[in-house]
């Protein structure tokens, strides 16, 4: 054992004996890391670091580690400092690498990489400890509001280190906010975010939703949903009739209201008149039987809450009954407009006092037919009495227009025929 703790001690006495001697020369010659290469490390607390001393193109020298305060952590492949927390990963003439767990806020700083040479060099590895922050915490100044009001929250990440970064979501949209930070005496940070907006009735219900981002967690994050009350929203539907309001048809109608909180009373009224003495109010509906013209007005539904009153109207407007036009007795048929077209009739006004015309096409056919009829007809005579035109001879003697009177002409004319003249005469 007096051996061991001699060799131990001579490799102490050797190590501070070479330090010096670093120190030294590193006061007289300027440091240039040319072929010692390390990086900075950022670790969680009480996660685990690892830092990395390499050195490209070694020629055998030797590399160490020293801790902030440049206490030996490894010596090539020992390790001087009693801290278990330190263990070597990996040795080689190109690589110390050595592991630090469960990290804490007291193991932040600059570790040093030394490569024995002439001129000695070093490379730096700063270590960077993260403290993630707490859980987040929501404060809410109204837990219940009102359309149209505006409210404020705040939200707040304490003891982090670094400080971290507050976003604010409402709904799907991203809302900015006011954040302030504060260093606690740990060198601890506390962010609180404040954020201000104005509500609607389409807020109820929609998360607020405060966000921290920090390099130590993801996904960080507190929500509360949101409570608006609003006056009510109000629409008549009407059931039936599902066309024109007519006479002696009924009308029913019914109020459809929501709010928060929601609607508890729902009235009917008539707009600058009073409702039908016979009209039936159930709750939210109307009802009217055997409608007539002097039903014709505004009905307006009410529901009120708490917050206020809301409305909605429907003009009512009686048309004339409707009525069936007899069936022709005769064999000739009139086409009338309203038959023609007949989505006319779905308004009784629209053809009032209209007279019922003819139709011109079937008096233009019923001309034309009579026309044709009769050239048929001057076509077949003048066919007929073509065919029957004769040939025959008058009894005429030639030269009685040369007798003296009537009865001579005569007694001249008999027995002439063979020397009289051959005429054609036409008849039509």
């Amino acid at each position: 054992m007096a051996n061991a703790g001699c060799g131990s001690l001579a490799t102490i006495l050797f190590l501070f004996t070479f330090q010096a001697a670093l120190l030294q020369g590193a006061a007289q010659i300027p440091v240039v890391s040319q072929n010692l290469v390390t990086d900075n490390v950022s670790v969680v607390e009480g996660e685990m670091a690892i830092i990395s001393c390499r050195v490209k193109d070694n020629d055998d020298s030797v590399i160490q580690l020293l801790n902030p305060n440049r206490q030996t952590i490894y010596f090539r492949d020992m390790r001087p400092l009693k801290d278990a927390r330190f263990q070597l990963v990996n040795f080689s003439d190109n690589e110390l690498r050595v592991s630090l767990s469960n990290v804490s806020l007291s193991d932040e700083g600059r570790y040093v990489c030394q490569l024995y040479t002439d001129p000695p060099q070093e490379a730096y590895a700063d270590i960077t400890v993260l403290v993630p922050p707490g859980n987040p915490i929501i404060d809410a100044r109204d837990e219940v509001l009102s359309e149209g009001n505006e409210t404020e929250m705040t939200c707040t990440a304490m003891s982090s280190k670094p400080a971290a970064a507050i976003r604010w979501l409402k709904g799907d949209k991203e809302l900015p906010g006011k954040p302030k930070v504060e260093l606690t005496y740990d060198r601890m940070y506390t962010v609180t975010s404040r954020l201000t907006f104005t509500v609607n009735k389409e807020d109820d219900g929609v998360p607020v939703v405060c966000i921290v981002d920090h390099p130590a967690v993801k996904d960080f994050q507190a929500q509360k949903y949101l409570e608006v009350q609003y006056k009510p929203e109000v629409k008549i539907m009407v059931e039936f009739p599902q066309g024109l309001t007519r006479e002696g048809e009924n009308l029913e109608l019914t109020c459809q209201a929501k709010g928060k909180p929601q609607p508890q009373r729902v009235n009917w009224v008539k707009v600058d008149d009073d409702v039908p003495s016979h009209a039936v109010i159930t709750g939210a509906d109307l009802y009217i039987e055997n409608l007539n013209k002097s039903y014709n007005g505004t009905y307006r539904c009410v529901a009120a809450n708490s917050l206020g009153e809301s409305y909605d109207d429907y003009v009512l407007y009686v048309y004339d009954a409707l009525t069936t036009t007899p069936t022709p007795t005769t064999a000739t048929t009139f086409i009338t407009s309203s038959s023609l077209h007949p989505e006319a009739s779905q308004d009784s006004r629209a053809g009032e006092g209209a007279p019922r015309t003819v139709d011109h096409a079937v008096i233009g056919g019923v001309v034309a037919v009579v026309v044709f009829a009769m050239l048929c007809l001057l076509i077949v005579l003048g066919r007929y009495f073509a065919r029957h035109k004769g040939t025959y001879f008058t009894h005429e003697a030639k030269g009685a227009d040369d007798a003296a009177d009537a009865d001579t002409a005569i007694i001249n004319a008999e027995g002439g025929h063979t020397n009289s003249d051959e005429k054609k005469e036409y008849y039509i």
